[in-house]
């Protein structure tokens, strides 16, 4: 197994920033703004976009929720065994509010569009964003494309991204696993 670091440490953290500062610029004071990670990967990456947005504008109220997409999926019933959903956090209401949608990488789409149905239930937005910190672009089964990237990733169905997080494996980092023999 082959192994690249695409992003740790301070590089981590300022890409972070940066695609706050690019939200910032679109959405100013986050008024008519909401923000959704999408369970489970995704609510860490929001977290922490909220913190930092919080940090740039203290006077403003960023309100982040957390989007379970489990049974919105295509292929939930397609596993063995019992499904494990996630909690939705959504304490606010989506009617006409601009909707960033957030997650941690973007792959195949299907995440999202399972995201956008799911999303639906709790009202209709105005406006839907998406916000990812790894875009792998070459993959699509699903015509979606991020607002906000990361970084974009070229990289072949047999190779993974993998996220790693402080708050869940002790720390931030992105690989790019390869197996050598494929």
């Amino acid at each position: 197994m082959q192994k690249r670091t695409l992003l740790d440490g301070p590089k981590f953290q300022i890409t972070i920033k940066r695609l706050c500062h690019q939200l910032i610029e679109n959405h100013t004071d986050f008024s008519n703004t909401v923000l959704i990670g999408i369970q489970p990967r995704g609510s860490y990456f929001a977290d922490r976009v909220q913190q930092e947005l919080s940090t740039i504008l203290p006077d403003s109220k960023i309100l982040k929720g957390n989007l379970d997409i489990t049974f919105f999926r295509d292929d939930f019933r397609r596993k063995d065994g019992l499904v494990n959903a996630s909690s939705n956090t959504i304490n606010f209401i989506i009617e006409g509010k601009n909707v960033v949608l957030i997650d941690d990488v973007l792959w195949t789409g299907r995440t999202i569009r399972a995201a956008l149905d799911a999303l639906l239930a709790f009202g209709r937005p105005a406006k839907v964003e998406l916000m990812v910190l790894i875009d792998r672009r070459f993959s699509r089964h699903v015509p979606v494309e991020a607002d906000y990237t990361g970084q974009q990733v070229d990289s072949v169905d047999s190779q993974l991204v993998r996220v790693t997080w402080k708050e869940t494996d002790g720390e931030d980092k992105v690989i790019l696993l390869s197996d050598r023999n494929k």
